[in-house]
């Protein structure tokens, strides 16, 4: 017994120690910019994330268009997750109350409302990875108004998956982003296949606690992080923008995690054990600091994108339309205050080093980065998880949309004031995504500051 009293303090001290390593690493300026991570936490926890939490519950940014039963186009697929309901999950149509008479748009923010306060038992139904896609058909009136509405206006040019049967509108607010149980080798051969192909690394190079490689021993990835410093600052963002993407998704199933399921009601919470097993420096050999500094860098680079984009939404004719006006200018009014708040942001990364070289050199570059991101984007089609591959897709998209803003500068410096432009324009679906995506880059920071406070507190 006493000696399974000392190891157990030991263990414990250990656990202390690496933390206390984890918070003095976890600090100061990161790589390829000048901004420290303290100021990104205070900007974003204390004025960002309040507004844009607020945002994403607003009509227009709560519900996504998605097709979430295409085909994987790289390998056979290895069948749905067999998780508890990790299947879309339909509530049934009695449920859904008619609420108003057809077509009449002005009302439908009444509609949703009404809908959605009397889906409790549908609520219920959404354990683990459940989505519930089901609208009224009153609500999918409405939405076919929305996308007249763009058309009228030439807002935004159409999304692929618009015109495919599959497609449909997802609530995220009801289906958030947690814990599914979703692992293993399905779940690696998703991300193996994002980080060995599409990241610009050749197979020589064995990425750090790759689980569908061989085992290097003690390697603590020396061979792997020469490689990356000796890249050009182009393909180096590249591979940071996808580790803090992956390390984002990971803060939020260890922040939202199902940690009883007793007597038929579910707890949901922050599981700081699966968090340490993520990013303790000892169990992760020193991972975890640099995966958390790419979620950082990550988040100034959409943060940048949102600063950059914000003339496109400041011209008097671009409307958030649902058919709800006053509700619509109240979610533009929100929208042009967070882009305020992100163009006062002293410490932005300078977008403008990146493809500055030979303009032919340049241009070969940009394409490759394009191409590498857009395989990315379909490789979340073999995700099993319909949750999971759900947020998944959200947050590439997000991402994407975000390059596209960065790398649109001269375009959307020449927007027409009362007109729209051909050269630049964005989707509904790009709009929902890049603040969804961002807003998950948000909350994990300030999950981040939250696994921080219960660390401290079982010291």
């Amino acid at each position: 017994m006493p000696g399974n009293i000392c190891s157990s303090w030991t263990t414990s001290l250990l656990h202390i120690l690496y933390f206390g390593l984890l918070h003095a690493k976890l600090t100061g300026v990161l790589d390829d910019c000048f901004c420290d991570i303290e100021s990104i936490d205070a900007f974003n926890n204390f004025k960002l994330y309040p507004l844009i939490r607020k945002l994403t519950e607003k009509d227009f940014f709560r519900y996504y268009r998605v097709n979430l039963k295409r085909p994987c186009p790289f390998w056979a697929e290895d069948g749905q997750c067999s998780i508890k309901d990790c299947h879309v999950e339909p509530c049934p149509e009695s449920r859904i109350p008619v609420g108003i008479k057809s077509g009449n748009y002005n009302k439908y923010s009444k509609v949703v409302n009404t809908e959605l306060g009397d889906l409790s038992d549908c609520e219920q139904a959404q354990n683990l990875g459940a989505i519930n896609s089901t609208l009224s058909n009153q609500s999918k009136e409405a939405f076919e108004d929305w996308t007249r509405h763009d058309d009228a206006q030439d807002h935004f040019c159409e999304l692929d998956d618009d015109t495919a049967p599959d497609t449909e509108y997802v609530d995220l607010i009801f289906n958030p982003e947690r814990y599914t149980g979703y692992k293993g080798p399905s779940a690696w051969r998703v991300w193996n296949s994002i980080y060995e192909e599409n990241c610009f690394k050749p197979r020589s190079v064995y990425r750090p606690l790759n689980p569908l490689t061989p085992s290097r021993g003690d390697d603590d990835g020396e061979g792997f992080y020469n490689w990356l410093e000796g890249l050009c600052l182009e393909k180096r963002v590249f591979y940071r923008l996808i580790s803090g993407l992956h390390t984002s998704i990971n803060i939020h199933l260890c922040a939202d995690y199902l940690l009883d399921e007793g007597w038929g009601k579910e707890l949901w919470g922050p599981n700081v054990q699966e968090f340490r097993r993520r990013f303790d420096p000892a169990e992760a050999k020193g991972e975890g600091t640099r995966r958390l500094k790419n979620l950082y860098f990550l988040y100034l680079i959409e943060l940048r994108a949102l600063s950059k984009v914000a003339p496109y939404f400041e011209r008097a004719f671009v409307n958030l339309y649902t058919g709800n006006i006053r509700e619509d200018l109240t979610t533009k009014e929100l929208l042009l205050r967070i882009f305020n708040e992100t163009r006062a942001f002293p410490m932005h990364f300078d977008e403008k080093s990146m493809f500055a070289g030979h303009k032919i050199e340049a241009k070969i570059l940009k394409e490759e980065f394009r191409l590498h991101f857009k395989n990315i984007s379909r490789i979340m089609d073999c995700v099993g998880c319909s949750k999971c591959r759900l947020w998944g897709k959200l947050q590439t998209q997000g991402l994407g949309t975000a390059l596209k803003i960065l790398f649109s500068e001269k375009e959307i410096k020449n927007l027409p004031e009362n007109s729209p432009s051909k050269g630049f324009q964005l989707t509904r679906q790009e709009i929902v995504a890049l603040l969804n995506g961002f807003s998950r880059l948000s909350t994990s920071i300030k999950e981040l500051h939250n696994f921080r406070t219960l660390l401290d507190e079982h010291r």
